[in-house]
């Protein structure tokens, strides 16, 4: 029995991308790919799936479980693995730390830096999503990631509430025109689709490409679950929404 790269990402809430990443790093192959090029997994690849997904649960990274999957010397890894739970304690203690200045300045005291209000966060997080866009569009937007991160050099905490708080009002709109059944490419979509360009530019000034492969990363679980919040549905209408903007306008 076998199950298509689609049947296997729905089963294990894993994305089809993150699917074919593993398959790119030799983690998980699948057992056969059809002439269509389409992967199909059969029970031995499902309970390897299985297997990855409960070690990257315990935080391991995909290098870890690459090497106590393949087999290893497990002191190694487990050394390894000791010396990252004590880079991620000191991380914690940096974000409790922030956490603890934040409530602070919102009982009265002095003001939080911009700069330190995001001390302690997953670094690693936000590499990985730069190493994707640059991954989708070339080496060329590391340019845009240099200028967005400059823009952004001396904002204050006001700056950065406005900053999501117009993300949120996007978001808001977005599913009211959605669940009135508003076309994507209906001039009122389009309107909001050009309030959420602008807002980009914020940081960064996309083209037509890049616009479109944002896009689709909102397609991603970390962004999908946020647009889909309120109404299933609403990222693949504003996937499709802002790539007509992209082909139109920009």
């Amino acid at each position: 029995m076998a199950w298509s790269i689609a049947q296997v990402a729905r089963m294990s809430k894993v994305t089809s991308r993150t699917l074919r990443h593993y398959d790119s790093i030799g983690l998980l192959s699948p057992a056969w790919v059809g002439d269509n090029g389409y992967r199909y997994y059969e029970k031995e690849q499902v309970h390897r799936l299985q297997q990855i997904l409960l070690l990257r649960d315990l935080g391991l990274g995909l290098d870890v479980v690459a090497d106590m999957l393949n087999g290893t010397d497990q002191l190694t890894v487990l050394r390894n693995h000791h010396r990252w739970l004590q880079d991620e304690r000191r991380r914690l203690d940096r974000l409790a730390n922030t956490v603890a200045r934040t409530i602070e300045e919102l009982e009265g005291g002095d003001e939080v830096k911009m700069e330190e209000l995001f001390d302690g966060f997953d670094a690693a997080k936000q590499k990985e999503y730069e190493a994707q866009l640059v991954d989708r569009f070339g080496d060329g937007v590391k340019e845009h990631l240099a200028s967005s991160k400059k823009r952004w050099q001396g904002a204050t905490k006001a700056d950065a509430d406005r900053f999501l708080q117009e993300w949120q009002d996007i978001v808001t709109r977005a599913t009211e025109l959605f669940t009135a059944g508003v076309a994507a490419d209906a001039a009122e979509t389009q309107e909001l689709i050009d309030r959420h360009y602008r807002w980009i530019c914020l940081s960064w000034t996309p083209n037509r490409e890049s616009y479109s492969g944002l896009a689709d990363l909102y397609l991603e679980d970390e962004f999908r679950s946020q647009l889909d919040a309120q109404a299933e549905g609403v990222a693949e209408w504003s996937n499709a929404a802002m790539k007509h903007y992209a082909q139109t306008r920009l």
